[in-house]
């Protein structure tokens, strides 16, 4: 394989590349772009959810918040270690970057900050309080399961196998946040996650961004996608918005 027709061949009749070896540039450059996306938004979550971990309001709920920073970081070293075989300076990457750095909390949704950070754009914005933590765990969680079936079949063997590893986990933060506003719900908060889902409905939403028709054409092509970032942000909206519904919390209007 020594272009990008190449690899579509290949991979049509159900190919899977398994080493940096046998991988061509083009390829190369779009699959480390997926996976600097995924560790520097696993490293900046972890970050983020690090600060708040002394909110929880008890022992259980504090236990959760560590547990979470601990397997996201523990998620982007098994994904950096994938972009290590490729030549990344992975001591360097992982160290010298401030991810618990954030916007202020009413900059507009969608803005990104460091050209060299990849970072989803919802993980630039600050949490408030552990109200805050729960929604905003439980709306990206949404989003993390959707993107994450995504690289379940990923052309890159490598890559597909420590995905499959990671699911698990990010499913079961997802399930932590909405155990976690039952009880915020049942203690009255409502109106508190009511507000936090409406700050938050927007940021996870434009995290999805609005993907170029040729780049999302060329990466199913190459077997690194297979739906539209239409089509993924859809379906986070019909899971989160069931969801928010059996919560009994109105979903904001997008």
């Amino acid at each position: 394989m020594t272009d990008t027709m190449d690899i579509s061949e290949y991979l049509a009749k159900g190919g899977r590349l398994t080493n940096p070896a046998n991988v061509p540039t083009r390829y190369r450059a779009e699959l480390m772009k997926i996976m600097a996306t995924f560790v520097d938004s696993e490293l900046a979550g972890a970050a983020g959810f690090a600060d708040v971990i002394n909110a929880g309001p008890g022992i259980k709920e504090r236990i959760a918040a560590a547990r979470i920073v601990l397997e996201k970081t523990d998620h982007a070293d098994k994904v950096l270690r994938l972009m290590g075989e490729f030549g990344a300076n992975t001591d360097r990457y992982a160290n010298h970057h401030p991810w618990s750095d954030r916007l202020p909390r009413d900059t507009p949704p969608g803005t990104l900050r460091h050209a060299h950070d990849m970072r989803l754009s919802v993980l630039n914005y600050p949490l408030d309080g552990w109200c805050d933590a729960v929604v905003m765990n439980m709306l990206m969680g949404g989003a993390v399961g959707v993107q994450l079936s995504e690289f379940l079949s990923s052309s890159y063997q490598p890559f597909a196998e420590a995905i499959r590893e990671i699911a698990p986990r990010e499913q079961r933060h997802t399930e932590l946040a909405v155990e976690g506003l039952k009880k915020l719900i049942q203690q009255g908060e409502i109106d508190a996650v009511s507000q936090s889902v409406a700050y938050w409905w927007p940021r996870v939403s434009d995290s999805f961004g609005s993907g170029a028709t040729a780049r999302n054409d060329a990466l199913k092509a190459m077997g690194l996608r297979s739906r539209t970032n239409a089509q993924l942000h859809d379906r986070w909206v019909n899971i989160t918005a069931a969801t928010l519904e059996d919560l009994g919390v109105s979903r904001p209007a997008d």
